[in-house]
């Protein structure tokens, strides 16, 4: 009886450390966003989106015309978080070195001895706003691969490892041509989500024209320290999920290959390319930290089709028919998600 009752009272302490730690992710997660609407007026699901790729320890792409606040959103959040902030304004001259660092010679005064020195360049921050990554050449975008994948970089032959938490969001403007450079495919791979940003409707114009033209100055207050952050990120990996929803989310990622068995007709007539692996990654993951930013331990199939398109949408090559029929992306995944049976 006494062996049966101490399993009895560890079980309990360890679900109620479970329930606290879950009303903890919540309350700050709510605090973060009250700080961000401070700022930024309506958007809940961009910004619920980027603050679920940085619990996940994802990257974010936010892409939208001009004038839409991308930029400022991704400060804000970065004025919420007690992390070292960067910010990177990706154009035509850009060069590597400009976002890694670079050696120089150094030399001491009172010996005369010159030596190399690393100085470091904007990377070696916690949040790096990337601000309009596709105005830079291709060699300059790879600077940050190595560093979105492995948390670190190489200068020199030297590595230099990057602190926890890192991420990067980047912004993007789809409607300009001339200066701008396409991602390639293995830089977009590195991204969790794709979020695409709309025009605000009325009222929301309103109170956007009405907040900025008064004398009013707006400030966003840091309420989440590093160590907030890294514990958060480490609930969301911690958090149970069923078989069946990463089978789910598999079973999305293969239906986008044109010579996959579950792929629709849709994709085996409209695109070139499909996703890889890292896609259902990605959505369990993404489908994980919805679930608990709404009281959820676990999540369901909604969470992993509410995420799909963000996860999916840079990640699948439209063909030529496509572009012909004036077919987009998301329309695409549309059909997926309406091909592919959820799991028995």
């Amino acid at each position: 009886m006494a062996l049966q009752e101490t399993q009895l009272n560890t079980e309990n302490n360890h679900l109620e450390k479970d329930e606290k730690m879950l009303e903890r992710l919540q309350h700050g997660y709510k605090t973060l966003k009250e700080q961000i609407h401070k700022v930024i007026v309506g958007q809940d699901e961009v910004i619920d989106a980027v603050l679920c790729s940085i619990l996940a320890g994802g990257h974010c792409m936010v892409q939208g015309v001009p004038g839409l606040a991308k930029t400022l959103l991704v400060h804000s959040i970065s004025e919420a978080l007690d992390l070292k902030f960067s910010r990177i304004q990706f154009t035509p001259d850009l060069m590597p070195s400009d976002i890694t660092g670079t050696d120089i010679i150094q030399e001491d005064k009172q010996t005369g001895h010159r030596s190399y020195r690393f100085l470091k360049g904007p990377i070696f921050a916690n949040v790096i706003l990337a601000d309009e990554i596709n105005r830079t050449p291709p060699k300059t975008q790879a600077a940050i691969l190595q560093a979105m994948q492995e948390r670190e970089i190489t200068v020199s032959s030297r590595t230099y490892k990057l602190d926890e938490p890192f991420f990067v969001l980047a912004t993007q403007n789809p409607i300009e041509q001339e200066g701008t450079y396409s991602l390639p495919e293995a830089a977009l791979d590195r991204f969790m989500f794709m979020v695409l940003i709309g025009y605000p409707d009325a009222d929301e114009e309103f109170q956007i024209v009405k907040k900025t033209t008064s004398g009013k100055k707006i400030t966003v207050d840091p309420i989440l320290k590093k160590e907030d952050v890294l514990l958060f990120q480490s609930i969301v990996r911690l958090a149970p999920v069923s078989d069946r929803i990463i089978e789910y989310g598999v079973a999305l990622t293969r239906a986008t290959r044109p010579d996959d068995l579950l792929a629709p007709e849709a994709v085996k007539k409209y695109l070139k390319w499909g996703a890889g692996p890292r896609s259902g990654q990605f959505m369990t993951l993404g489908a994980k930290a919805y679930a608990l930013i709404n009281g959820r331990v676990t999540p369901g199939y909604d969470d992993v089709q509410k995420i799909c398109k963000m996860v999916l949408r840079h990640r699948i090559i439209l063909n030529f028919n496509a572009e012909a029929d004036g077919i987009t992306t998301d329309e695409v995944i549309e059909e997926i998600v309406k091909s592919v049976p959820l799991p028995k």
